[in-house]
């Protein structure tokens, strides 16, 4: 049987007193048990990416992605089943124990897990209190900074048939810790909870979709987000700030999905260009896709005034788009109207609806009329909304491609085609930074031509202008990419990559403060983006180029919490233990640095844009990485 060595995040459940309970009651407890895994437990699981490795009668072992969703997901069970039970007596109660360790795991060909990974998180669930969580300290390090609810320090734990002991950590949900003041020379607030997160939703749980997982409190207090340690402002109510959610697709085909999304896409494009708006970028918008959500709390945790919502219907030629915007502030609806065109009038449909927007807020556009170059062939729309709806599902190299060979074909049928352009750049630009390069492949080719043909097209498409800005700075040509990246900007105010490819410029620059104001900008404009993890990366870069080594420490930390999958976070993390004096810890860094990318075996064979950074190459001298 084959079989699959990783690491992965483990999550094992049990029933407290389950045999005392189904012996009082077995066809109740049953019942009750199974309503509790169709409304709770599994749509729980699921909205933070988990998936059930197996039941075990009355619990069950669940995988997920990183220790952030899995302890999201523990906590909102955990104060879910505080809210059911209140009202039930206490010896018929239902309640759980949870154990979470982040381990090295083996799955089967069938899926199924094994190794101390696995058997770890079932040994911290056993000594669990009832509806408490026992993390392993591999699993509470990359969290610890994000929770405000009572942590117990239970120390080096011996755990039944498990050779050596195991640090534990039991998280009460519902006993909130100390407030911890902040601190003048970290310039973060006190650490955020997860648990508060879930507070307010924890009776709605389908319109949390990924909300926990992007850890985004609104702090009621100040008005301020908080958000993975760092204070963002959100918008002001005085302005027009808005999120235009996921238009519903009511075509009857699940498979024209992807249409619905681009004519989202396309309207919060266009919204951006209303002159001094903020708009919430697509990648947060996106994480409540086909959720029941509320406007009122939309509007407190993004930070926004308006909400628009609607659907499209594509009936082979015709659009039709019911769209309506909501006072988030009051939940009243303010306007709502229908439009219809014939698909080849798709854009004049986009530009009717926000125009109609902007009348109604009483704002203007930036441009009397919008600057989207006009379109000719159909067929190559569809290939470029198919191509950008793939390369929004994630990271993966399947799916890269797949987007690749659909916009490929869109610029052959139309070679005016902008947008196709630009994803064929920032597919490309992805090939490159993951590795996935072909033998030979001219690089600059694939990614600076096709971006260079969209920037000609369009002089202000954001995404040509973020694939080539990335590509240059990375391959070493800042002063040739920070132009590129700040000519867009203008276009673009709400484009929540840019900002992050600015960093990445500024950081090169050892403009560090700088760099650190544009992720602040980017989180505000995007908080539940799922290149999160990416952002704090660059984050702790710019702290580590301050000098500012724990902070560096706890942002790499949150980034691999993230789900940021690359060395790049080990690698800032063996020069910050190094340089604050953690030679054991400096060490293991490096090594995983170089377990996951071989290629890094001296000083010179870091890539150009983190040998920019003094601090690190000193620190990666320090932590023995070798000149040669």
């Amino acid at each position: 049987m084959s079989e699959t060595r990783k690491l992965a995040a483990i999550l094992v459940s049990d029933v407290v007193g389950y045999s005392r309970l189904t012996g009082a009651d077995e066809d109740r407890i049953l019942a009750r048990l199974r309503a509790l895994r169709s409304d709770l437990i599994d749509p729980t699981i699921a909205v933070h990416h988990g998936r059930v490795v197996k039941r075990t009668g009355d619990g069950a072992i669940v995988e997920f992605r990183s220790v952030v969703d899995a302890v999201n997901c523990a906590i909102e069970v955990q104060r879910a089943m505080v809210e059911r039970n209140a009202e039930v007596a206490p010896d018929k109660r239902i309640e759980f124990r949870l154990g979470i360790h982040l381990g090295d795991v083996v799955e089967e060909s069938d899926g199924d897990l094994m190794g101390d990974g696995v058997n770890i998180a079932a040994r911290l669930q056993a000594i669990a209190k009832p509806g408490d969580i026992c993390l392993s300290q591999q699993a509470y390090w990359l969290v610890k900074g994000r929770l405000d609810l009572k942590v117990s320090d239970l120390g080096a734990t011996q755990l039944k048939n498990i050779a050596e002991p195991v640090h534990v950590y039991s998280l009460e949900v519902g006993k909130p810790s100390q407030a911890k003041p902040a601190t003048a020379a970290s310039g973060t607030v006190k650490p955020e909870t997860l648990a508060p997160r879930i507070s307010a939703w924890s009776s709605r749980w389908p319109a949390l979709a990924a909300a926990i997982a992007s850890l985004l409190l609104l702090a009621a207090a100040g008005g301020w987000f908080v958000l993975a340690g760092h204070s963002v402002k959100p918008a002001q109510a005085g302005h027009l700030s808005i999120v235009v959610l996921p238009f519903a697709n009511l075509s009857g085909d699940p498979a024209q999905d992807y249409f619905a999304d681009g004519v989202t896409e396309n309207l919060t494009t266009e919204l951006s260009r209303i002159r001094d708006s903020f708009v919430i970028a697509r990648n947060t918008a996106f994480t409540y896709k086909g959720r029941s959500v509320d406007a009122k709390e939309i509007g407190k945790e993004l930070g926004v005034r308006y909400v628009l919502e609607g659907s499209v219907q594509r009936d082979q030629n015709r659009v039709r788009v019911n769209a309506q915007l909501i006072d988030a502030e009051s939940g009243a609806h303010l306007w709502a109207d229908r439009f219809e065109e014939d698909f080849a009038d798709l854009f004049k449909l986009q530009d009717e609806v926000v125009a109609r927007i902007a009348n109604n807020l009483r704002v203007e556009l930036a441009n009397a009329e919008s600057r989207r170059p006009r379109l000719q062939n159909l067929d190559a729309v569809d290939l470029t909304m198919r191509g950008w709806a793939l390369l929004w599902q994630g990271q993966d190299r399947n799916p890269t491609q797949q987007a690749c060979d659909a916009l490929t074909r869109a610029v052959e049928l139309d070679p005016g085609n902008a947008d196709a352009y630009a994803g064929v750049a920032y597919c490309h630009y992805r090939d490159y930074v993951y590795g996935w390069t072909e033998p030979g492949a001219d690089y600059d080719a694939l990614v600076i031509r096709p971006a260079d043909r969209a920037l000609a097209v369009d002089p202000g498409n954001g995404m040509a202008a973020y694939a080539k800005g990335l590509y240059l700075t990375i391959t070493g040509r800042f002063a040739e990419a920070k132009p590129v990246v700040e000519a867009a900007l203008p276009h673009n105010p709400n484009l929540a990559p840019l900002y992050a490819a600015l960093a990445v410029v500024h950081t090169a620059e050892g403009a560090y403060d700088k760099a650190k104001s544009d992720i602040e900008q980017a989180m505000r404009l995007s908080p539940r983006d799922p290149q999160l993890g990416l952002w704090e990366f660059i984050n702790g870069r710019a702290d580590l180029g301050l000098g500012r080594y724990a902070q560096a420490i706890d942002e790499e930390h949150r980034a691999i919490g993230d789900n940021f999958k690359t060395y790049f976070p080990h690698e800032v993390l063996a020069a910050a233990y190094a340089l604050s004096g953690q030679d054991k810890e400096a060490r293991a860094e490096l090594a995983e640095a170089i377990h996951l990318n071989p290629h890094m075996t001296s000083i010179k064979s870091v890539i150009p844009l983190h040998r920019q950074i003094p601090a690190l190459v000193d620190g990666l001298r320090k932590a023995g990485l070798p000149e040669e």
